[in-house]
């Protein structure tokens, strides 16, 4: 059993505990994820089985788009609702305009200081470890990009934002992005204070949440003994280029060996040296990860093979 499964991870669950019950429902152990949500928040978590877990680095590197809500005047010690509150402004006010500008500061690239909360290692410890026993490190910051940050709704009760007032954000980010990190600073710049007080993650590369299967719906198709909601290995590479082989030169590429482009099937004309290409068996699965490359001829180098 190999492939990817689009999963609409509900808020209260890790990351871990998500594979960990696909590990029980499945009965295998080689089962992982394709980048860490929060516990707190819902949304796309890419779950990889058997041979997909290889491809994991892949799926990670994608940009992410991200539903959150700010929320302006209160700041807490881990950035988000769960926190203790750390900062109470209820005096203050800040006009539409002045907000879409200090959102429009962060697109581009930005520094970050990963959060006390979050699964970076200092000294060989989780940080959340050491905030759980109420230690605070310093942290090295980061560059990570906003790609864009936009408004979707706004809801307060007067004409300016004051305490209290909640923004909803879509923020389209590279990996490695703390969301709840964004929106603190957020406040900051704003001089008022903020926290993010929900997330929803909408977006992993390829991934859409209006794709994505609930535990329950999951749950339900292997006790029917389907296996509809396992996505190709493949599908986590949407943008290279996928070629069939002839049977005849699998046992090469299972050796690492290289093939010659006459050994493909329906080559694309467009196929040039440097590009990446998905090696597939007649039947449609996923042999391994090849470039093409040219020596004294054009070849196709195989360089993460996939068969046993």
């Amino acid at each position: 059993m190999n492939g990817i499964v689009n999963v609409l991870k509900p808020p209260g669950m890790s990351s871990h505990q998500v594979v960990s019950f696909f590990r029980r429902l499945l009965q295998m152990k080689r089962i992982g994820h394709g980048g860490t949500l929060d516990p707190g928040a819902s949304g796309v978590l890419p779950i990889l089985v058997g041979k997909a877990t290889r491809l994991s680095d892949y799926l990670m590197d994608y940009e992410k788009t991200y539903v959150a809500e700010l929320t302006l005047g209160l700041a807490t010690s881990t950035q988000d609702a769960s926190g203790e509150t750390t900062a109470l402004n209820t005096e203050f006010t800040v006009s539409p305009k002045r907000l879409a500008d200090v959102l429009a500061s962060f697109q581009g690239t930005i520094w970050q200081t990963p959060p006390m909360v979050s699964a970076v290692r200092v000294g060989g410890r989780r940080l959340y470890e050491l905030a759980r026993e109420g230690v605070s490190v310093p942290r090295k910051p980061r560059q990570v990009q906003i790609h864009a940050i936009n408004i979707m709704a706004i809801w307060h009760e007067q004409e300016t934002l004051g305490f209290g007032t909640r923004v909803l954000l879509r923020v389209v980010c590279s990996k490695g992005t703390y969301i709840r990190t964004l929106c603190h600073d957020i406040g900051e710049k704003l001089g008022v204070g903020a926290h993010m007080s929900f997330l929803t993650r909408v977006k992993s590369g390829p991934l859409h949440s209006s794709q994505a299967y609930t535990l329950e719906e999951i749950t339900e198709l292997v006790e029917r003994g389907s296996l509809e909601f396992l996505l190709p290995m493949q599908h986590a590479l949407p943008d290279w280029v996928q070629v069939k082989v002839h049977p005849l030169v699998e046992e090469r590429i299972k050796n690492g060996h290289f093939i010659l482009p006459e050994h493909l099937v329906d080559v694309p004309s467009t196929l040039t040296v440097g590009d990446d290409v998905v090696l597939l068996s007649l039947d449609g699965q996923m042999l391994a990860l090849a470039e093409i490359r040219k020596t004294d001829r054009l070849i196709c180098q195989p360089f993460r093979v996939f068969m046993e």
